[in-house]
């Protein structure tokens, strides 16, 4: 009889482990459903606006276990704000140098949930050859089913801000301020 009790609660740890396994589910950025934009003040009067139109990642969720990857990379040349003369600028040395460093890469696997939701995401952001620390923090995270891929779609609205000055972007200060707003709308279909 306890041969049989330990039997059992093997097989049920077993196939509980397999059920965890099997909630973890990857996913890759949907581009056209995705944009990296910022915002920064121009002189304290009026707010600069521009995107990376050129961007593509990976997700890894496990919603179960709450817990998640994230891999995202950038290419700076795709700067956009509208105006040709400040996107040159933007891509020259003064600010992103995209011909020394043709990509920005966000790298997470810290994933912060509330209930089914993704609230924060913590990772590593790489601009102009420095790795620090960043935090962004996620509104309106959900997942359907889509229905012309016929998939399941995460995601939602992250933001944070930061100092560019971290990563040595300094031109401008402090008439063009340190802190630039990021804003992330994303969303990843499942693979």
């Amino acid at each position: 009889m306890r041969f049989s009790r330990s039997l059992t609660a093997a097989t049920l740890l077993a196939l509980a482990g397999t059920a965890a396994q099997a909630e973890v589910a990857h996913y890759a950025l949907e581009t056209t459903h995705t944009f990296v934009t910022f915002e920064a003040l121009h002189f304290g009067t009026s707010t600069n606006r521009g995107r990376f139109d050129k961007k593509e990642g990976t997700v890894t969720l496990d919603r179960a276990a709450k817990t998640g990857k994230l891999d995202v990379t950038i290419e700076t040349g795709s700067i956009n704000t509208g105006t040709a003369p400040f996107d040159k600028h933007l891509r020259g040395k003064d600010f992103f140098n995209s011909e020394a460093f043709p990509t920005a890469r966000f790298v997470s696997d810290k994933f912060v949930f509330d209930g089914d939701k993704v609230t924060e995401v913590s990772g590593q952001l790489t601009l102009l050859g420095k790795t620090l620390p960043v935090t962004v923090k996620g509104q309106r995270f959900n997942c359907y089913p889509n229905p012309m891929l016929k998939r399941e779609v995460c995601g939602g609205d992250f933001e944070t801000t930061i100092q560019r000055s971290q990563w040595g972007m300094v031109y401008g200060l402090p008439g063009i301020p340190d802190n630039i707003k990021l804003i992330i709308q994303v969303e990843a279909v499942k693979q």
